[in-house]
């Protein structure tokens, strides 16, 4: 299973991004004294203690018919209240318990969900602490006074959300199948592949965009190896989403790489690039995912001695974050180079899970630095005093340099390339830090 999802709901401007800030400590919602501020639904990962979660913030659920803009930001967070794993139902304690809070209340109590109530804005318990046990008369056993703002209380709510997660968690997985998932946008063929993959119709093929919702597990087993292929639902311009559901897509999408050992990137070879591709890709990097840009529909594209270098010219310059990652032409009509890209991802996960011996990484960084010398500043030289790898999958290298200043990214970059250059790590990101040598 994927990590818990937890949504933030309430009727408008009671605190809700403000929470959600808190507790994902980035300001990724905008905070403004304004009903309606947050319009879509927000997510980002959270952490409380061992447990790690998504959050979803809501735009306020309000009831007005004759508010179009209301009624879409109210179905927005009924889908996500309908899809998460934990409620936290914020409501202003200075206003007290109103009708809509009622109502919404009403409808949280029949969605068979854990419920924690959030009275928001109390400042200062001691005054308005008669305020607070109003809010039992919305019918949830549990309540926590907070300020979202300052802090206060949020760490008791944590602990009530944390407690009401699912049993299970994601490593109860099959480790022994490597996971594949296949991204990107609506009617990029990413089901068209999976089909061609498996023999067989198991995910439903339609040429409007976004006829998959859910992300769609099927178990694959090639040369005596099980793999399961997970078909995302892909992601939509928000000009052109006309049901809320889609909304959702985008954080199942999310969940789908971040359980999965390598992401297929598919673009359609006819489209080229877009915008939808980008952001697509960039989730699969930003997670450490080993990637491989396939580019689907190739058998359409009229071709001449140069079409193949033309586009991979044009992959690279759109995609220049995943300069690491393979590229595959593939047509998941006709079976074209389809079947390779169950070995390609076996190599690129391999290369993930890498380790370099200590002593022979420190000999690369040195042999670097003496070719080319590393920044000064000022009359001061940045010196790599040792340097040593910490995990795996993806490859992450600690450096630990007299100076942190002193690392310019450009001279970071130049090391991550003699890496490459040497180790290979066709497939995957690997991460560097810097850390002063005292640390």
């Amino acid at each position: 299973m994927g990590l818990p999802v937890v949504a933030i709901v309430g009727k408008p401007n009671v605190g809700k991004s403000t929470l959600f800030n808190r507790l994902v400590s980035e300001r990724l919602a905008i905070v403004e004294d304004k009903p309606g501020a947050t319009r879509d639904r927000l997510y980002s990962k959270a952490q409380w203690l061992n447990n790690s979660f998504y959050v979803v913030d809501t735009g306020g659920m309000v009831f007005e018919k004759e508010d179009s803009l209301a009624g879409e930001v109210t179905k927005q967070a009924q889908i996500a209240v309908d899809e998460c794993d934990v409620i936290i139902y914020v409501v202003d304690g200075r206003v007290g318990v109103t009708a809509e809070d009622q109502y919404i209340a009403s409808i949280l109590r029949k969605v068979n969900k854990p419920v924690v109530l959030a009275v928001n804005k109390i400042e200062e318990y001691k005054k308005q602490e008669s305020d607070i046990y109003e809010f039992y008369t919305l019918g949830f056993d549990s309540l926590t006074a907070i300020s979202a703002s300052n802090g206060l209380g949020v760490g008791e709510l944590l602990d009530e959300i944390v407690d009401n997660f699912p049993a299970g968690s994601p490593a109860e997985e099959d480790e022994d199948s490597l996971k594949l998932a296949f991204i990107g946008k609506p009617n990029a063929g990413k089901s068209s592949m999976v089909n061609r993959l498996l023999g067989e119709e198991r995910v439903i093929v339609s040429d409007i965009p976004g006829t998959t919702r859910d992300a769609i597990d099927s178990k694959f087993i090639y040369e005596d190896k099980e793999y399961i292929l997970v078909d995302t639902a892909g992601l939509r311009r928000k000009s052109k989403i006309s049901e809320g559901i889609e909304y959702y897509s985008v954080l199942r999408a999310i969940r789908s790489i971040e359980r999965c050992n390598v992401a297929l990137l598919v673009i359609d070879a006819e489209d080229g690039i877009t915008e939808q591709d980008k952001k697509i890709a960039g989730i699969a990097h930003e997670q450490g995912k080993p990637t491989i840009i396939t580019v689907n529909k190739w058998d359409l594209v009229q071709k001449d001695n140069q079409t193949t270098n033309d586009f991979t010219k044009e992959v690279r310059r759109e995609l220049p974050f995943l300069h690491y990652a393979p590229i595959l032409f593939v047509s998941a009509k006709t079976g074209q180079r389809v079947i390779k890209l169950i070995s390609m991802s076996e190599e690129v996960y391999e290369n993930a899970c890498t380790r370099i011996p200590t002593s022979l990484l420190n000999e690369i960084i040195i042999e670097a630095t003496s070719i080319t010398p590393p920044p000064s500043d000022k009359g001061k030289r940045l010196k790599i005093m040792y340097s040593s790898q910490v995990s795996v999958n993806p490859p992450f290298f600690v450096m630990f340099v007299n100076d942190p200043d002193l690392m310019h990214f450009s001279y970071l970059r130049f090391l991550e390339n003699q890496l490459r250059e040497t180790f290979g790590f066709k497939g995957t990101p690997i991460r560097i830090g810097v850390r002063q040598r005292s640390e």
